[in-house]
């Protein structure tokens, strides 16, 4: 039986290694985006059995809608991944309501509410199913910039754990794919040179490539993963396993580094008022 998947932000990046890969594998494949243009040559690209949906999942009523009327017009659905995400730079400092709202809407509201709408369609019809979010390692390391992204992530991944705990009992699969640094072509996630470098670096030695996301998804998503719910897939080339950029804590020849005085006890009081 042919396994039908709902892809959102599928017209580039990850979203499109995603549905590239669950396409390679058979399954009929429903894509969305707010990018109607690039959403359609994705969809042409990838040919086989495909429908495609533009639509700006930052409203609130997209997420249900979307989720109800593929339901309605192409079949039940089998596995929803909710890879839409935006990734702009902001200081904590400069927050707004607006930034903040607009990208909580996209980053978290949004597969929340498609999850939401899936599971209760789901189980009206007495169907298990698989949903798989994007996470991303600033879910647990925030950088400069990137503060109010890495506060989506988390609360994502925590949501991710809350579904997969209410949803199991019947027969529903939550998880998330948390990768690494994995640099994509993107007029809406530009990143500069400088950053790329400085976070590229991980144990295995290579950048991370769209293709090792979508393969992870699809696993994790498939009959081989069947009894793993509310995980964390770290794809990542092991970068979350520690600070690989700092040198050795000590070999022979280095200057050993001295400790600091004591604080007195006057320096720690307050002022006298």
């Amino acid at each position: 039986m042919t396994t039908h998947v709902i892809v959102t932000g599928a017209a580039g990046g990850i979203g499109e290694a995603i549905a590239e890969e669950f396409a390679r594998q058979g399954a009929r494949l429903t894509l969305t985006d707010r990018d109607p243009q690039s959403l359609e040559r994705t969809a042409s690209r990838l040919g086989g059995r495909m429908a495609a949906h533009a639509t700006d999942l930052a409203d609130p009523d997209a997420p249900r809608a979307l989720v109800e009327s593929v339901w309605q017009e192409h079949g039940p659905v089998d596995v929803l991944v909710n890879a839409a995400g935006v990734y702009p730079s902001l200081d904590m400092a400069d927050v707004d309501a607006h930034a903040w709202d607009r990208l909580f809407a996209v980053n978290l509201r949004a597969p929340v509410l498609a999850t939401a709408a899936f599971a209760r369609l789901a189980v009206d019809a007495g169907r298990p199913g698989a949903v798989v979010n994007i996470s991303s390692g600033s879910a647990l390391r925030s950088r400069p910039g990137g503060g109010p992204y890495a506060s989506s992530k988390a609360a994502l991944e925590m949501a991710t754990r809350a579904a997969a705990l209410e949803l199991g009992r019947h027969g529903i699969r939550v998880n998330a794919v948390s990768p690494g640094f994995v640099q994509v072509t993107s007029d809406c996630n530009p990143v500069s040179v400088e950053y790329a470098e400085a976070i590229g670096a991980n144990p295995l030695g290579r950048p991370g490539r769209p293709d090792d996301i979508a393969r992870a998804v699809c696993w994790i998503a498939g009959p081989d993963a069947s009894w793993i719910t509310g995980e964390i897939l770290r794809v990542d080339g092991g970068s979350g396993t520690g600070a690989l950029h700092l040198p050795r804590i000590w070999q022979p020849g280095d200057t050993r580094a001295a400790a600091l005085p004591p604080i007195s006890a006057a320096a720690t009081e307050g002022p006298t008022r």
